[in-house]
């Protein structure tokens, strides 16, 4: 199921260039398809440029870890050839207990990733503050991933598409998509692109191309300092940000802090539905600085030199839409990854390759197959 069988070179148009659809393009032009990768922006504008680009492994489903852990080896196995620019540094992500209710989650976290053949670590409060010595006291202790990592990339994204470039397709920027089929991509200019195969990765925007699917923007900020080496030494997460993300009605903050190779501290996060205007919505951003502060206290006293915000595409169950379209065998989705579009743009790509080659994927494809929304069945893995 969601296998097009497709053995010979299509002529495939993918619209968005963000992470996930540039990483598409690369993947089908290396596999002998003539691509063309449109979109309105630059590559790796919009929710790629905005994000944190952590590359995380998340386990809220089997589904999620098995397309995280996948995409997290495909990053590892990319990272050698990766552009300097991407500023790839493998921290490790900490996830920080504040009590002992907290610990007894670290603990299943830990057995579950484990049984998953991820490496975890529990950390007691002095194994914790040998680590994060700036974190507040009193908290309880944390589980270290330290095979995840974190990546500037909007770079990446412009690699992607010079390779798409170079390989004898066609990059359109500055284009505006006002409808797709599985035949035919139309464009504002009035240009209709007609092809084999159309990928509608068009983040927030896919929903609008695709109508039936339920894929919300979730409005996202967050915060840059000036240069601190040394004060964070992991990409820090508190427990309750798994409970925030969950939140699909009320707006939620989280602790979540990144350090970057420069020495800058990147402070996140939040989550609202249903703000769609992209100013900077002060309340939000003082409930998410106080949070930050709450976990390390010292933050207070750096020096902050922008902030912004951002835009995830959501679905209803956290999974991203992978592959054919239920009623349009030749229209492909490869949308709604929320906060984990870079995470998994890289297994993404490598699931929608095979979709149009007729190749077994490397993990099960149903979980994230379209279908499940419009058939009203859900695959939770």
């Amino acid at each position: 199921m969601g296998r097009l069988s497709s053995t010979s070179s299509c002529k495939v148009v993918v619209v968005g260039a963000g992470i996930v659809g540039a990483a598409v393009a690369e993947a089908l032009v290396e596999d002998g398809h003539v691509v063309t990768l449109v979109d309105q922006g630059p590559p790796g504008a919009g929710a790629t440029a905005a994000g944190m680009g952590h590359v995380v492994v998340m386990d809220d489903s089997p589904a999620q870890i098995a397309l995280t852990g996948y995409s997290q080896r495909l990053w590892d196995a990319r990272s050698p050839g990766l552009p300097a620019a991407a500023e790839r540094m493998v921290c490790g992500t900490l996830w920080i207990a504040a009590d002992d209710e907290e610990m007894v989650e670290v603990r299943r976290k830990a057995h579950f990733y484990h049984l998953q053949g991820v490496a975890a670590e529990v950390l007691d409060a002095a194994r914790l503050y040998a680590k994060e010595p700036h974190l507040r006291p009193g908290l309880a202790g944390g589980l270290l991933v330290p095979g995840d990592s974190v990546v500037y990339p909007p770079p990446i994204a412009a690699a992607m598409a010079d390779v798409v470039r170079q390989r004898g397709g066609e990059v359109l920027l500055g284009k505006t998509v006002t409808s797709m089929s599985g035949r035919e991509v139309k464009l504002a200019d009035g240009t209709a692109m007609e092809c084999d195969f159309t990928v509608n990765a068009a983040g927030a925007q896919a929903a609008a191309l695709c109508p039936g699917f339920d894929i919300r923007p979730r409005k996202g900020h967050l915060l840059i300092t000036d240069r601190y080496p040394g004060y964070v030494r992991h990409q820090l997460v508190e427990l309750g940000y798994l409970k925030a993300a969950h939140e699909t009605t009320e707006a939620s903050v989280a602790f979540n802090v990144q350090p970057r190779p420069t020495g800058q501290l990147l402070i996140g996060s939040s989550r609202q539905y249903g703000a769609n205007a992209p100013g900077v919505d002060h309340q939000i951003l003082r409930r998410m600085l106080d949070r930050a502060i709450e976990y390390m206290p010292v933050l207070a006293g750096l020096s902050a030199i922008r902030v912004w915000t951002g835009f995830r595409a959501a679905t209803p169950d956290k999974l991203p839409l992978i592959g054919p379209h239920p009623d349009d065998s030749r229209l492909i989705l490869a949308a709604g990854h929320e906060g984990l579009g870079i995470t998994t743009s890289l297994g993404t790509a490598a699931l929608v390759a095979d979709c149009l080659a007729g190749r077994v994927p490397a993990i099960p494809l149903e979980p994230y197959l379209p279908a499940r929304f419009l058939t009203g069945v859900t695959h939770a893995g």
